[in-house]
């Protein structure tokens, strides 16, 4: 790898149950911010706990790391780690065309979820321990339509919708690099250019959509997102502010 930031370790793995998990491992011994990649996972997961699918060529990795602040300013991270993403692809293929973040964690690309966060944290007494940030990207392969839950944005790689061919380790490297540009940008000026930079790039932004939290659903126009980070829903009882929730287009 190469242009590797300065102060963030790394480990390869050629094999674990879950860089979610080896994140947890080795957060009590750090010292400093550590990307971990995992050539194979064999307990990888997504939101929920749900399985998370990781054809080979696929980007596995997470991001451990000790933040300044709370809970609530560590979960904003979310917003860094999409913002580097998008930068990341549009840096490898040249192109933002169909690019857009979805609310709260997923990159799109020509409408199929190309990326996935999941941001797990650990601490006591109101006090954050660690704060891990998993990564998945569809680099070479998606998974199979029917591997996702119903009305859950397809799936879509990155070779399949570009033609576009990087390894995991060349596309860390990049990824890299701007989480460490915008997490400077987070510690120096705050969640506002953030929000505002996110917000710039966001999918279905004035349009309407679904928020379920879980059996309840929200519909409205998507208006904003504010600053704690909750999605911002204009409905006909009037603005809805959701910190959580599933999005469906």
């Amino acid at each position: 790898m190469t242009d590797w930031p300065q102060g963030y370790g790394l480990q390869v793995l050629e094999e674990v149950d879950s860089t979610l998990n080896e994140a947890a491992r080795i957060a009590p011994g750090l010292s400093g911010p550590v990307w971990i990649m995992a050539r194979r996972q064999t307990a990888a997961r997504g939101r929920r706990g749900r399985p998370w699918i990781v054809p080979e060529g696929n980007l596995s990795a997470t991001l451990v790391m000790r933040p300044e602040g709370g809970p609530e300013t560590a979960a904003l991270r979310s917003f860094v780690a999409a913002l580097a993403l998008y930068d990341s692809i549009a840096d490898v293929t040249g192109r933002t065309d169909g690019l857009a973040l979805k609310w709260p964690n997923d990159v799109l690309l020509n409408g199929g979820k190309l990326a996935g966060i999941l941001l797990e944290s650990a601490g006591s007494g109101g006090g954050l321990g660690y704060l891990a940030i998993g990564i998945g990207v569809n680099l070479a392969d998606a998974p199979p339509v029917e591997a996702v839950e119903a009305r859950a944005v397809r799936p879509v790689s990155l070779a399949g919708e570009t033609g576009v061919q990087i390894t995991p380790d060349d596309f860390l490297s990049v990824l890299a690099t701007h989480f460490d540009r915008y997490e400077r940008q987070m510690s120096d000026f705050g969640f506002a250019p953030i929000r505002t930079a996110w917000l710039a790039r966001a999918a279905k932004l004035g349009e309407v959509i679904t928020a379920r939290t879980g059996q309840a659903e929200t519909t409205g126009v998507f208006r904003s997102v504010d600053s704690a980070g909750n999605l911002v829903l204009e409905t006909a009882q009037g603005a809805v502010s959701i910190p959580a929730a599933e999005i469906f287009f």
